[in-house]
C-alpha cells in the first residue's frame, strides 16, 4: 500500500498565520514532480506549535487540495492515547487515506504501554496505520518484536516510519515483523530500500521532489548504480537538512528559492548566518538558486 516518496512537508506561515495558499502551491508542485503521497502536519510541519484547531484544519484542507491525486497521510500521533485517537478519528472522517502515528514523546512508556496505546488508536480507526519510530526526539525505541506483534494483532496497523538509524534494527524488523518499512532518515533511504524497505517520508523531497522520487524508483527497480549517483548528489543537501533543527534548513532552503515557507514558529527561530551561507552553498551547487 505504501512506496515511494512521501514528502513530509512544511506548513507554511504568513504574518503568524497558516499560508493556506501557500500550502497549495507546494503541495502542487510536489504532486507535479511524482511524489506518492502527501504526509500532512508531523514534525517537519511543525505540528507541536499548531492549535488543535490549526492540526485539524490544516489535514482537512490537504485532503481537499490533493483531491484524491495521491495518498494523504495525516499526523495523528500524541503523548496522550486520548488525543491522539480523537486526532486519528478526525483525519479519517475528513478523508486522509492514512494516519502517521508516533511513538509516545516525553512520558517514556515501556514496550507493553507502546502495545497499549497503539492497540487503542487501531481500534478507533479503520485506515490504516503507520508507525513512527524516531527515538533520537521521543527518547523511546519501538522495538522489532513490538511492531511484529502490533502487525500481527491489529490488521490495519500497515507500516513502520523507521528513523532509527541503526541499520540491524531495521534488518530485523523487516525480516521479523513483515511490516512495510519506510525510511525516516533521507540519506539512509537507498540502504534501507536495499534491505527491503519501499520508500521515505521526507524533508528534503520538499526541495527536490522529482531527484528524490528517481533515485528511490531506480532503488526498488534493482538499479543502485543509478541510484547511488543521485543518492551521492544530493547527500549534502541531505546532511544539511539536520546542520539546525529540523524543519529550520527545509524552510530556510524554501525561502532561498522563492517557494512558500514563510517564518518559524517559536521555540524554533531563524537559521544561523554560519548556517545560512553553508545552505546557500549548497544549493547554489545544486543550481537551485
Amino acid at each position: 500500500m505504501f512506496k515511494g516518496v512521501y514528502p513530509a512537508i512544511i506548513t507554511p506561515f504568513k504574518d503568524g498565520e497558516v499560508d493556506y495558499n501557500g500550502l497549495e502551491e507546494n503541495i502542487n508542485f510536489l504532486i507535479d514532480n511524482g511524489v506518492s503521497g502527501i504526509v500532512a502536519v508531523g514534525t517537519t510541519g511543525e505540528s507541536p506549535t499548531l492549535s488543535h484547531e490549526e492540526h485539524k484544519k490544516v489535514i482537512e484542507k490537504v485532503v481537499e487540495i490533493v483531491d484524491g491525486r495521491v495518498q494523504v497521510i495525516a499526523g495523528a500521533g500524541s503523548n496522550c492515547t486520548d488525543e491522539a485517537i480523537e486526532l486519528s478519528i478526525f483525519a479519517e472522517d475528513v478523508g486522509a487515506d492514512a494516519i502517521l502515528s508516533v511513538t509516545p514523546y516525553y512520558n517514556k512508556p515501556t514496550q507493553e504501554g507502546l502495545k497499549k496505546h497503539f492497540g487503542k488508536i487501531a481500534e478507533s480507526v479503520n485506515i490504516p496505520i503507520i508507525l513512527y519510530n524516531v527515538p533520537s526526539r521521543t527518547v523511546v525505541n519501538l522495538e522489532p518484536k513490538t511492531v511484529k506483534f502490533l502487525a500481527e494483532e491489529y490488521s490495519n496497523i500497515s507500516a513502520v516510519k523507521e528513523a532509527n538509524p541503526n541499520l540491524s534494527q531495521v534488518s530485523e524488523l523487516i525480516h521479523d515483523a513483515k511490516i512495510t518499512v519506510l525510511s525516516g532518515n533521507d540519506e539512509l533511504t537507498l540502504p534501507i530500500i536495499a534491505l527491503g524497505g519501499k520508500g521515505v517520508i521526507s524533508v528534503v523531497a520538499n526541495i527536490v521532489p522529482k531527484e528524490f522520487v528517481e533515485m528511490v524508483n531506480y532503488a526498488l527497480d534493482g538499479d543502485f548504480e543509478k541510484a547511488r549517483e543521485i543518492h551521492y548528489k544530493l547527500f549534502p543537501l541531505m546532511k544539511a537538512m539536520f546542520i539546525e533543527t529540523n524543519p529550520i534548513p527545509v524552510k530556510t532552503a524554501l525561502n532561498m528559492m522563492g517557494r512558500p515557507a514563510g517564518e518559524l514558529r517559536l521555540p524554533l527561530c531563524e537559521m544561523s548566518e554560519e548556517h545560512k551561507k553553508v545552505l546557500e552553498n549548497i544549493l547554489k551547487e545544486l543550481g537551485l538558486i
